[in-house]
């Protein structure tokens, strides 16, 4: 999987305090929550926009296997068939699903797939419901009697002829919860930034026990929470401790050496 170190744009945010003028440094804070956040509920929630040329990949059910040298459909990579048989899988085309009356020309996307912002072939936009459709939870399907490319000019830009590209966003939308939570981790950090701010970014205590004329105060420790992987924030720890009560550091994957990822393009 590609490392991804930080939440690929803001949870939006609901203000709960009096927030400054100063837009920019309400969009700072409200990132840094956010990361925060990201990080403390397993890297789960939150979209990321991907643009991703694909490959299809299939197992050729009714090729025959060969060993005679010079002779095959492509590399070895041998599975065994829905009907319990040896076969040699090829590393492009389509595969046919066991539940449906006729093969299904579709290609298997990086997932959860929120929505579709764009497919195009050929510099041609296609119509969503019209000519494709995602099937749960990444496979994007063919409609209308048509099939994926093969392959593709992948020295070619984007959206021109002989290439194929798909422009998605992909993982879990953060809901009223998570944007409560986010709300008030950004609220808490911004209340430190200004000049008697005495918590938030600037939050620097040392005292857990204050005694003065007779009367006691004692105050939790903030690096306890943050050793449990909480905040201190009443509405924000409700959301970790529901989101990922099991503390975990980053989603469960499943890998295959089978699977082909769709070329991606990082820079520029």
């Amino acid at each position: 999987m590609p490392l991804q170190t930080t939440a690929c744009e803001p949870w939006p945010i609901i203000p709960c305090c009096d927030l400054p003028d100063d837009e920019e440094t309400v969009a700072r804070w409200q990132r840094v929550a956010t990361q925060i956040l990201w990080r403390l509920s397993g890297r789960r929630v939150g979209l990321c926009s991907v643009t991703v040329r694909p490959c299809r990949q299939a197992c050729l059910d009714s090729a025959p296997i060969s060993f005679q040298a010079g002779v095959g459909t492509g590399p070895w990579v041998p599975y065994i068939g829905t009907d319990g048989a040896w076969r040699n899988a090829s590393v492009c085309g389509c595969r046919p699903r066991g539940c449906s009356c006729s093969e299904l020309c579709e290609v298997k996307l990086q997932g959860p797939v929120h929505d579709v912002v764009r497919v195009n072939v050929d510099g041609q936009d296609l119509v969503p419901g019209v000519e494709y459709r995602v099937d749960a939870p990444s496979l994007l399907v063919r409609l209308g009697g048509g099939c994926w490319p093969k392959c593709q000019e992948m020295g070619e830009p984007e959206f021109t002829e002989d290439t194929f590209t798909v422009v998605y966003r992909l993982g879990i939308e953060p809901d009223d919860s998570a944007v409560a939570a986010v709300s008030e981790l950004t609220c808490h950090l911004l209340k430190g930034c200004s000049g008697s701010g005495s918590c938030g970014c600037k939050a620097n205590r040392n005292v857990t026990r204050l005694q003065r004329q007779g009367v006691e105060m004692e105050m939790p420790d903030p690096t306890l929470f943050y050793s449990s992987g909480l905040t201190g924030l009443p509405l924000a720890d409700l959301f970790l401790t529901t989101v990922n009560p099991g503390r975990l550091t980053r989603p469960s994957r499943v890998y295959s050496p089978d699977y082909v990822r769709p070329r991606k393009t990082t820079w520029p």
